[in-house]
């Protein structure tokens, strides 16, 4: 069974540093970090997978918005930089940490 579809709160965008979550096709499920953005699509990437370099282009109705990444990567990749795919895998682990912290902690 499918989970809740839509962009998360409010049906909001996601925007550049934003931390998403895959709701079709075969990365369905997995987490990613927005690094570009162009009309209706976000560019998508894991570090790993789905590298820097390479981002997936995908639908921005195809993504759940989950929350933004920390703050050094999101300065940097607004900045107009580009983030390293070690920064990426560091930021989606401490995202994930943290939301898990944040939940068992309820």
């Amino acid at each position: 069974m499918k989970e809740l579809k839509g962009n998360g709160p409010a049906g909001k965008q996601p925007d550049i540093a934003s931390v998403v979550v895959s709701l079709n096709g075969r990365d369905e499920g997995k987490r990613f970090l927005v690094v570009g953005t162009e009309d209706g699509y976000s560019m998508l990437a894991d570090g790993k997978r789905r590298r820097a370099e390479k981002p997936k282009r995908k639908k921005n109705k195809h993504v759940r918005l989950e929350g933004k990444a920390n703050d050094l990567i999101a300065a940097k990749l607004t900045g107009g930089g580009k983030a390293t795919n070690n920064e990426i895998r560091r930021a989606l682990a401490q995202y994930a940490a943290d939301r898990e912290e944040k939940e068992g902690g309820m």
